[in-house]
C-alpha cells in the first residue's frame, strides 16, 4: 500500500452507517484522483453521507444532481473545463439504481459521444438510500424491502451494456480489494474519452451481516466467483490475479451467501440460477482473455 498516497479527501465526518463500503472506496478513488477533481453525485447514499454544507466530508468540489442526470451533467462539465483549457478530473460517483436503472439513458447518450470522463458505478445491489429496494442490480433470490421472497429476475448485465458502446477502459473492482481499485482508477484517468468502473459495495444492513464484516464479504464475493475482478482496455479483456485463483479453486458458493440474511431461505432454484449466472460469465471472461471469442 506504499504507494498509495497519504493525503486524505474524504474527511472523518461522513454520516455513513458503519462499515460502509461506499466511504471506503470513494476514499481510494479520490486518492488516485487527486485534488483536482471534481464529483457528479446523483441520488444515492454518497449524496447523503457527504453531510451538509459547509460542514461537507468531501474536500473535493461536489455537484449533487437528480437521479438520472450525472452523465449527462458530467458532459457538459467535461467540455466546459476542456474550453477553459484545465485538465480538472470529472467523475460520476453513483450507486446502481442511478446507473443500471434511471441514469442509464445518460450513460449510453455520453459514452456514445465520447465523453471524457470517468463514471464509477459503485453496486451495492439495490436502492439503498432509501430502505434496499430491489434494483436491476439485485441478484436473483435476494430479499428486498420490495422482494421479500427472494427477486426472481436475474442481475442486469451493466458490464456487457457498457462495452457494446466499445470504451477505451472498462474494469471491475470490490472494496474489499483496495490497492486494485487505486491502480486501476489510475490507468482509467490517464486516457482519454468515456471510462468506466463497477466496484462491489457490500452493504452492512441492506446486505444484513454484521458491518465489522464488509472487508470479508467483498473478499468473499470474490473468491466465489460472484464478481469477476477484470479490465477491457481498447477491447482486450485481462482477468485480475484474485480471480484468476478462484477460477481455478473457488470458495463454495454456500459460504458467501450463508453470512448475508438477504439471501435466508433461498430456494434450490435461485441458488442453481446464481450459481450458473456465475459460471457463465467466467466462462465467457476466461474465453475473452484468451482470445478465443
Amino acid at each position: 500500500m506504499t504507494e498509495i498516497p497519504k493525503e486524505e479527501y474524504v474527511l472523518k465526518c461522513t454520516s455513513a452507517c458503519a462499515g460502509c463500503p461506499s466511504s471506503l472506496i470513494l476514499r481510494y478513488v479520490l486518492k488516485a484522483a487527486g485534488p483536482d477533481t471534481v464529483l457528479v453525485v446523483p441520488a444515492c447514499c454518497t449524496s447523503v453521507i457527504q453531510g451538509i454544507f459547509p460542514s461537507t466530508a468531501l474536500n473535493v468540489p461536489v455537484y449533487n444532481v437528480a437521479f438520472a442526470a450525472a452523465a449527462a451533467c458530467a458532459s457538459g462539465m467535461s467540455e466546459a473545463l476542456q474550453k477553459a483549457g484545465k485538465k480538472t478530473n470529472v467523475i460520476v460517483y453513483a450507486g446502481d439504481g442511478g446507473t443500471v436503472d434511471i441514469g442509464i439513458q445518460a450513460l449510453s447518450g455520453a459514452f456514445e459521444r465520447e465523453t471524457d470522463f470517468l463514471y464509477i458505478c459503485y453496486d451495492n445491489e439495490a436502492y439503498g438510500n432509501t430502505g434496499m429496494q430491489r434494483s436491476g442490480s439485485t441478484p436473483v433470490g435476494a430479499r428486498t424491502t420490495t422482494t421479500p421472497g427472494g427477486k426472481i429476475h436475474a442481475k442486469k448485465d451493466l458490464d456487457a451494456i457498457v462495452a457494446a458502446h466499445n470504451p477505451p477502459y472498462l474494469a471491475t473492482a470490490c472494496a474489499a480489494y483496495p490497492q486494485d481499485l487505486f491502480k486501476k482508477v489510475v490507468k482509467a484517468l490517464s486516457l482519454r474519452g468515456s471510462k468506466f468502473i463497477h466496484v462491489l459495495a457490500p452493504c452492512p444492513p441492506g446486505w444484513r451481516f454484521s458491518s465489522e464484516m464488509t472487508i470479508e464479504m467483498g473478499k468473499l464475493a470474490v473468491k466465489s466467483g460472484m464478481w469477476i475482478l477484470y479490465e477491457r482496455e481498447f477491447g482486450k479483456v485481462t482477468i485480475n490475479g484474485p480471480s484468476k485463483a478462484a477460477m481455478i479453486k473457488p470458495v463454495p458458493l454456500e459460504e458467501y451467501l450463508s453470512g448475508q440474511g438477504r439471501f435466508k431461505g433461498i430456494d434450490r432454484k435461485a441458488f442453481d440460477a446464481l450459481k450458473s449466472q456465475a459460471q457463465l460469465r467466467a466462462e465467457h471472461l476466461k474465453k475473452e482473455a484468451d482470445g478465443l471469442c
